[in-house]
């Protein structure tokens, strides 16, 4: 049997009825659990005629006893249990080149045949990097804003007729003349539409 790898970055869950493992990403820290695998019958006795000798002999503490309490036999098939499980959790893990990392497949660029830490995935900085920037430019814009209590939005907005100056509650055309009160009139400097409120012009900045 060669060496085993993932030695760093996995829980050992097995107990003296069986083994499993979970494998977690060395960047996400996310993972899978494999498959539990039970112990044969046999194993599972001689493990337990272990422990019963080991409360009863030298070593007392419960300490002791959890370092010590498997067989030689449980240990045999306990590291056969991780080689397959290794083997298992395989496919779903990348080794970066560059850090050493083991790294799941979301964590991996393979592009670059590195993790995302090493070699980050442009088109997803580029996307972190626009939805930062948006979220700082609506906090720069909503800072600008003077906000109002719910007493005012309870308010009934009017605007100024622009043909009667009646306050009117909106709407396409004024309660009071009948007049619309959207007009629209032209610059006397460069012609432009102005509307009717201007007081300057909003293409060459003339006064109305």
């Amino acid at each position: 049997m060669g060496l085993i790898e993932f030695t760093r970055n996995y829980d050992d869950l097995s107990t003296e009825r069986g083994f499993q493992f979970e494998f977690y990403c060395d960047r996400c820290g996310n993972g899978y659990r494999t498959r539990f695998e039970p112990l044969a019958t046999g194993t599972i006795s001689e493990a337990l005629d272990a422990a019963s000798g080991i409360l009863g002999g030298l070593f007392g503490r419960a300490a002791e006893v959890a370092d010590t309490v498997h067989s030689v036999a449980w240990e045999k098939a306990h590291d056969a249990a991780f080689t397959r499980a290794v083997e298992e959790a395989r496919p779903h893990f990348r080794k970066c080149r560059r850090c050493g990392q083991w790294v799941d497949d979301d964590c991996w660029n393979g592009r670059r045949g590195m993790c995302k830490d090493c070699a980050p995935a442009l088109e997803e900085e580029l996307s972190a990097i626009q939805a930062e920037t948006a979220v700082a430019d609506a906090r720069e814009k909503a800072e600008e804003i003077d906000f109002v209590d719910a007493a005012r939005l309870k308010e009934t907005i009017t605007v100024t007729c622009p043909h009667c100056g009646a306050a009117v509650p909106g709407g396409k055309f004024c309660a009071e003349c009948g007049k619309p009160l959207r007009t629209e009139k032209h610059c006397p400097n460069c012609g432009a539409k102005v509307p009717a409120t201007a007081k300057f012009c909003p293409e060459c900045g003339a006064k109305q």
